[in-house]
């Protein structure tokens, strides 16, 4: 289980990005992490993955995240963490040598899904396929929790779409999934649980299936939390026609 107590996390200059995050995740739990920019969301992140230093205990079965157990871990970053001037090929000898969980099938039939190039320098990939080689070492590796932040930025709608369906293929019952992402609506289907943070605070937290047997939809659920204005449009355009 991944726990958070009271997380907290100012910068330097006075601004907090997180104000006392409590948050749980279990094993088989697939939650996305929704918000505004600069929600918290990439922040909190970097916090559990020990990037950034923080208050409060953020421990993985109630031992606190060290070097011993770091590698239950990975994280899927727009930002990159690969080596850019190795192949794919290179990336797979070098994380089963480092990780000895390392999914091996799983890599290479993520690779094929996707139709990326085991000889080529990453580097040398587009945007979206530098995008997609990110995900599949998270996936790879062999952790228990899984961290995306922003994993799809430069894929066409398809490729999401497909691999959300390969995703729910792949997974083993123990792996989890925190995802952090804009696409509410393409991942409503996706994910069994919607935690809503807001001004660096847990604002919102509620399964799919609770959603479901309200009857209300994901979207409905967010545009409630952050009470969402529907007439924001029409005022800022009446403003402005108003000024002229």
């Amino acid at each position: 289980m991944l726990e958070l107590k009271d997380v907290k996390k100012t910068y330097l200059g006075g601004s907090t990005a997180l104000d006392g995050i409590n948050l749980t995740i279990g094993p088989g739990e697939i939650v996305g992490l929704f918000g505004e920019n600069g929600a918290g969301k990439t922040t909190l992140m970097k916090c559990v993955l020990g990037l950034l230093r923080y208050q409060g205990t953020i421990a993985l079965d109630g031992a606190p995240v060290t070097t011993r157990n770091i590698a239950r871990l990975s994280f899927a970053t727009c930002e990159h963490s690969y080596f850019p001037a190795l192949t794919a090929k290179a990336h797979r000898a070098f994380y089963q040598e480092h990780f000895p969980n390392f999914r091996a099938k799983r890599f290479e039939a993520l690779m094929d899904f996707f139709q990326l190039p085991m000889g080529k320098a990453i580097r040398g990939f587009s945007t979206g396929q530098k995008n997609q080689f990110e995900v599949i070492l998270a996936l790879s590796q062999g952790a228990d929790y899984i961290l995306m932040d922003e994993p799809f930025a430069g894929n066409d709608i398809f490729n999401r779409e497909d691999f959300y369906k390969v995703l729910l293929g792949i997974l083993e019952p123990e792996e989890s999934i925190l995802l952090s992402t804009h696409l509410l609506e393409e991942v409503q289907h996706f994910i069994g649980r919607a935690v809503l943070l807001h001004q660096g605070k847990v604002a919102g937290d509620v399964t799919t299936l609770e959603l479901e047997e309200q009857g209300r939809g994901l979207m409905d659920f967010v545009k409630e939390t952050y009470r969402y204005q529907a007439d924001r449009v029409s005022r800022a355009l009446d403003h402005l026609t108003d000024r002229e």
